[in-house]
């Protein structure tokens, strides 16, 4: 029995994962075409969001036209790495494999600064704007696009690194959260400890999506439809799913409290002037 079948999903969560995969399938592939670029250039970190993002990526393309890059550095798990090698080989990708550690330290030496002594947040992202950068130079390099996996969940939570994967030409899984990822990934064939592990960022050792989210994707995503999709309040959202009101407004407050982080061009208002 595969984990998904033990995950207890709502129905309100479940998606038609055939209609799915065509419409991002046919999303890519118009605006690839559209744009007169050769491909798309993604990050292959092992997880399910870049999993599935390839996977759909090589269905709308092929595999000639999908360039994978698999960026480790030393504080990588090793599992996270060879979970993308898994998924490179059963797609029959050719991923670039390039350590980042020798960039993370000039940036970190830049300011006095080693792996042991820099605030831990700020190298990790370090790490993902550098990842950003990399993707970026390949694309110019071939006439490519760079596509984003950000689900919907991180997006609405503003869970990822600003202008580093959340940068990007396309944004193919912003409207699916997380568990609908995760049952695209089980349409897809992708391995189930690929799909269902625990999400993790990987900036760090022990880094733990729940650990700073406070709750594991299962109970974010249903707060999340429920709020956003449905219009419902706080106090009725934890009746229905039975979370407790205090985590329930603490997910929903990350929505606008990370509104900056969607939000790419801020700036004043125009000043009106006065013709005399």
């Amino acid at each position: 029995m595969g984990y998904s079948m033990r995950y207890k999903i709502p129905d309100y969560l479940r998606v038609d994962a055939e209609k799915t995969v065509e419409s991002i399938v046919d999303f890519i592939r118009g605006y690839v075409e559209g744009s007169g670029s050769s491909g798309v250039v993604l990050g292959l970190s092992g997880g399910t969001d870049s999993s599935v993002l390839a996977a759909i990526s090589v269905k709308a393309l092929g595999v000639n036209r999908v360039t994978a890059l698999i960026m480790p550095e030393r504080e990588s798990s090793p599992s996270s790495i060879s979970d993308a090698e898994e998924v490179a080989r059963i797609l029959k990708l050719k991923p670039l494999r390039i350590d980042i550690t020798e960039g993370v330290n000039f940036v970190l030496r830049s300011f006095g600064d080693s792996y042991e002594s820099s605030p831990k947040l700020a190298r990790g992202n370090v790490k993902a704007r550098l990842r950003m950068v990399m993707l970026y130079y390949l694309a110019n390099k071939t006439n490519s696009l760079v596509l984003a996996s950000s689900d919907k969940s991180e997006w609405l939570l503003g869970y990822f690194t600003k202008w580093g994967d959340g940068a990007a030409d396309l944004y193919p899984l912003v409207n699916l959260y997380k568990t609908q990822v995760r049952l695209i990934g089980d349409y897809l064939g992708i391995p189930e400890h690929i799909v269902w592990k625990s999400s993790s960022p990987d900036l760090w050792p022990g880094h733990r999506a729940s650990d700073e989210l406070g709750a594991d994707y299962d109970v974010i995503d249903s707060v999340l439809y429920l709020y956003v999709d449905e219009g419902m309040r706080v106090e009725e959202i934890s009746r229905i799913t039975g979370v407790e009101q205090k985590l329930v407004s603490s997910i929903v407050s990350r929505i606008s409290m990370n509104e900056h982080k969607r939000r790419f061009t801020p700036g004043p208002p125009p000043v009106k002037i006065s013709r005399l």
